[in-house]
């Protein structure tokens, strides 16, 4: 029975995976249960039933989010390029279902993105993503590492998680203008909090981006600061990289009891590749995550 669940989940994960390969390809019915190899008669249902939404509102809901990262990180492509690879025929038509979205216009959120609302809108995509099976890790999964001292740009987020977007919107401002790219300059999370504290208010987070360079004075809030050199436990996260508290739970729970080692006097913390919200398909999002180690 075990071995049946797996081998069905195999053929859903490789529905996602070809989705995510093949944004701008024939994503019909069809075609998509042509790759699960199953029956297109019963597959609609079998999305549904297996990821909480249908597979033309999870197609839909993936090229939006493709695209509103090129909007936001990507100024030398018209919004009409934008459109087309997004899968719509004309320009106005994906600015309706855009705005129906994100409560913006493309050419809005080109300019200023409100990333409260569009973290709230791909809330079913996570959530889709993470229904197959629950990620287990072992003790291979994990590898220790002397990291060096890393000079960083840190932005502070403290309080309710809620308010997260205004202030991964004023680090993105801040990074575009220091000239700061993802692709060349990596971007860490300092997570000072649990995930959802039972005071909301307490939650606590730093974004960061290294650079050596000297931080002025700025209306974003950015300050210069070091992530300190030393061992680390560093486990790699390929799933789910938009919640890493049950990655974060393994080292804890299970992984630091039994190494016979001990957590050093600085906070968990993670690095993300490709770039802060990736132009990458979502299954190239690659997360490593630090517990440094005395």
């Amino acid at each position: 029975m075990k071995a049946a669940l797996r081998h069905y989940h195999a053929r859903m994960q490789r529905v996602l995976d070809h989705i995510d390969q093949h944004l701008d390809g024939d994503l019909d019915l069809d075609t998509v249960s042509r790759v699960a190899a199953f029956s297109k008669f019963h597959f609609h249902r079998q999305f549904m039933a297996t990821f909480g939404l249908s597979l033309h509102r999870y197609v839909q809901l993936a090229r939006l989010k493709r695209a509103s990262h090129r909007l936001a990180t990507n100024g030398a492509e018209s919004v009409t390029e934008i459109a087309m690879d997004a899968g719509y025929d004309a320009p106005d038509a994906f600015a309706r279902a855009f705005r129906q979205r994100f409560g913006q216009s493309p050419s809005s959120f080109r300019k200023s993105p409100d990333w409260a609302p569009w973290l709230a809108a791909f809330g079913p995509l996570n959530t889709a993503r993470s229904k197959l099976m629950q990620i287990t890790y072992t003790p291979d999964d994990v590898t220790i590492r002397d990291e060096p001292p890393t000079p960083v740009a840190i932005l502070e987020h403290r309080g309710d998680r809620a308010t997260l977007g205004a202030t991964i919107e004023r680090f993105i401002a801040w990074r575009k203008a220091a000239g700061l790219s993802p692709e060349t300059s990596p971007t860490f999370n300092i997570f000072r909090s649990e995930r959802i504290p039972a005071v909301p208010a307490e939650y606590s987070m730093d974004l960061c981006v290294g650079t050596d360079q000297p931080i002025g004075p700025n209306e974003q809030g950015m300050k210069a600061g070091m992530i300190p050199g030393g061992r680390c436990a560093v486990l790699r996260v390929v799933h789910d990289t938009h919640n890493l508290e049950p990655a974060a739970l393994y080292l804890y729970r299970e992984w630091l009891p039994a190494s016979g080692e001990e957590a050093r006097d600085f906070p968990i913390y993670c690095r993300r590749y490709l770039t802060f919200f990736p132009n990458a398909p979502v299954h190239d999002v690659v997360v490593e995550l630090f517990l440094p180690l005395k």
